[in-house]
């Protein structure tokens, strides 16, 4: 699985690779802001063994920020504001920065009395994991949707009036969009399901083509799930308008959206902490009703495993495997900051 934790590691505290990361990132030409939200939520994946969205993330951003592909001074600002939704502006910088105040803001929209708050974030970069935002819903003990994509993965590239039906391609590999949804559970022990949407995104080419006829049921469902998450994704923040246009001819990697929504149990007669204990209490009844699948030793709810990972990691320090120490080098050589770890 890609996020087993590595066998063979060095350990790096959690402060250390935070202020590695921010280094580098300034060393980019990343703002302060930019540096300092975007190394810890990095480092918080790392914490967790997220394994597709750490430190390996860093060395693109650093590239793109230094090369001119994201803003690395964007001005984030609020451009929305209604009853129950909220709409922000990233400049075509990093998505950390601007998703971390949609979400902010849609937290507040629905736990000061409105039961639900929309946040999105249009003219940004990536947002790193989904899972960032809905756990900030779920710490608030709200339940969190969090959604990233681009225009890109709602259709194939190259496909149009202008390429012949014959050279089109009969099945086309949609993309992978981030998704998260986050049920808040007591003292933080939330249920946490952070994903692409796309059941099969490990199958390219070839492979993908012939999934129609083997798993019809999966193949289709994450075809559909990849379109919704596109439009929810990147279409609601407002891809379309001719502001995002320009800033995608501008800042070539800054043509995604970003989307989350925060819902307070409250709202419907729910106190949250009843949702939250009922949040427990299924996961109990759960890992005590089933077996384990083969080739595994215990049940574990969507996030447990990340959360013990994280438990573990701030007591010992972040473990990092070959990728995640190729990825320090590259940046150590690329800018001139000292690798996070003891030589």
């Amino acid at each position: 699985m890609r996020n087993t934790p590595p066998a063979e590691y060095v350990l790096v505290p959690e402060k250390a690779e935070v202020e590695f990361l921010a280094e580098c990132l300034r060393r980019s030409g990343a703002d302060g802001d930019t540096a300092r939200t975007t190394s810890q939520l990095l480092t918080n994946c790392d914490l967790r063994s997220i394994r597709s969205h750490v430190i390996n993330r860093a060395p693109g951003y650093c590239r793109d920020l230094k090369e001119g592909r994201l803003n690395p001074d964007p001005t984030v600002r609020q451009v929305e504001d209604a009853a129950a939704a909220v709409a922000f502006d990233g400049d075509g910088g990093l998505g950390y920065v601007p998703m971390v105040r949609a979400t902010e803001a849609a937290i507040a929209k629905a736990t000061n009395g409105g039961g639900i708050g929309l946040g999105v974030a249009r003219r940004i970069g990536h947002y790193g994991a989904a899972g960032h935002y809905t756990r900030m819903c779920a710490d608030r003990g709200c339940i969190g949707f969090s959604v990233q994509s681009g225009r890109g993965q709602a259709a194939a590239p190259g496909a149009g009036a202008e390429v012949p039906p014959e050279d089109r391609p009969s099945v086309a590999f949609t993309g992978a969009p981030a998704m998260s949804f986050a049920m808040p559970g007591p003292n933080g022990d939330h249920v946490v399901l952070d994903m692409v949407a796309h059941a099969l995104s490990e199958y390219r080419g070839e492979e993908f083509a012939d999934l129609p006829g083997r798993v019809p049921g999966a193949f289709f469902k994450s075809v559909g799930l990849v379109a919704t998450a596109a439009l929810v994704g990147c279409g609601l923040p407002g891809r379309m308008l001719p502001e995002a246009e320009s800033t995608a001819s501008q800042w070539e990697r800054a043509a995604l959206g970003g989307t989350v929504v925060a819902i307070d149990p409250a709202a419907v007669g729910v106190s949250r902490e009843a949702f939250a204990a009922e949040t427990a209490l299924y996961a109990q009844r759960i890992r005590e009703g089933y077996q384990p699948l083969p080739g595994f030793d215990e049940v574990l709810m969507p996030g447990e495993k990340e959360a013990r990972s994280e438990a573990l990691y701030r007591r010992e320090g972040i473990r990092f495997g070959e990728r995640e120490q190729e990825a320090a080098r590259e940046m150590s050589e690329y800018l001139d900051v000292p690798v996070p770890w003891r030589a």
